[in-house]
């Protein structure tokens, strides 16, 4: 009941402003005919006045003269108020009643289809918003047929490329910003584009030719941020944990303090500086530490499986314990003492840089 009172309200509301609006005002009017008769009169006034002093006419008789015309014009006046008061009481009438027809159709309309307790619906549902989104695919045809067309347009390859990022068309993106450094200049944010799209097409693997524009790009701008980061990942991938962990810290102090990649790059540096293990925080190192406890415990009373003293290894080097990493390896080397047995353990240790057979590789 309250959402009708409230319609009908703004309802009364909108059809008075429109009614206000709408309605004729006479107020500084220009009537056309008052101003050809005013010159008129003006004229004839000009006239008793030049016959006066002629001595054409008496006092008496310009007088009178004059006395006639003002009555004309008072007249002429009266008549031109009546037709205005009489258009004004026909075109109100009607807009009166268009107004309270237009009120009375909407409000029995929604009446009769409308619903105020239907819950609002959000425009990614709305399949009217959805025909009127832009096709990303069509709009990329389009501009593909004008590159065709002017395979110099700059401006189109500029709009391009970062689309066929968006659509994971990597090696249209790297053609993209090849063609926008040929026809512009190679600075670092485009070299660093370009980079990203060859990183991105070739997966896991790495790319020569992506590595060496990165040390471009951070060559010509030492305080270009971005291409940094992506330096200090491909050396983390590579595993060559010295160079990344100076890699991290030259983008570490880069930092405000306060940017939104800095969580990133903390987490980077202390996985190059814990050999390509990601430390655990302290509510993990504290349910590792109870799980690693039970097993080391367990493996040391009864013994285990090789995988188990894997396990064992590899979460004290989690934990960031190398001490009693190479003590679970050297209980794993104890239960296991045949190399070929302890393959993918001997791996892990290697990679963490244990003592293997008393020598530290």
């Amino acid at each position: 009941m309250l959402f009708w009172f409230i319609a009908i309200a703004v309802t009364a509301i909108a059809c008075a402003a429109l009614f206000y609006a709408a309605g004729p005002r006479m107020v500084n009017a220009p009537h056309p005919e008052l101003d050809d008769a005013n010159s008129h009169f003006r004229l004839v006034l000009s006239g008793i006045d030049a016959d006066l002093a002629a001595g054409k006419l008496g006092e008496a008789e310009a007088l009178a003269a004059k006395g006639e015309l003002a009555r004309e014009i008072l007249r002429l006046k009266a008549e031109a108020g009546k037709a205005a008061n009489s258009i004004k009481d026909v075109g109100r009438g009607p807009l009166l009643a268009g107004l309270a027809a237009i009120a009375a159709v909407a409000l029995g309309l929604y009446a009769l289809l409308g619903n105020p307790e239907m819950p609002s619906q959000p425009l990614a549902d709305r399949s009217d918003v959805a025909a009127q989104s832009i096709d990303l695919e069509t709009a990329i045809a389009r501009i593909e047929a004008a590159l065709t067309a002017d395979p110099d347009d700059l401006r189109g390859w500029t709009v391009i490329a970062p689309a066929y990022m968006e659509m994971g068309r990597f090696a249209d993106a790297a053609r993209a910003y090849r063609r926008i450094i040929d026809l512009s200049a190679a600075t670092p944010d485009l070299q660093t584009s370009l980079a990203e799209a060859l990183m991105f097409g070739a997966d896991d693997n790495g790319s020569p030719e992506a590595f060496a524009l990165l040390q471009a790009a951070a060559a010509s701008d030492p305080s270009h941020v971005l291409s940094r980061l992506y330096i200090a990942a491909e050396l983390t991938r590579q595993e060559k944990y010295p160079e990344a962990v100076a890699a991290w810290d030259v983008v570490l102090a880069l930092s405000k303090g306060n940017e939104s990649w800095l969580p990133a790059a903390q987490q980077g540096l202390a996985v190059a500086q814990n050999g390509g293990i990601a430390p655990a925080n302290d509510q993990e190192s504290e349910m590792i530490g109870q799980m690693v406890s039970g097993l080391a415990t367990r493996l040391a009373e009864q013994g285990g499986s090789i995988e188990e003293w894997t396990q064992l290894v590899r979460a004290y080097l989690v934990l960031g314990d190398t001490a009693n990493a190479q003590a679970a390896f050297d209980g794993a080397v104890a239960a296991y003492p045949a190399a070929f047995d302890r393959g993918d353990l001997d791996a892990l240790a290697l990679g963490a840089g244990l003592t293997i057979n008393g020598a530290t590789p």
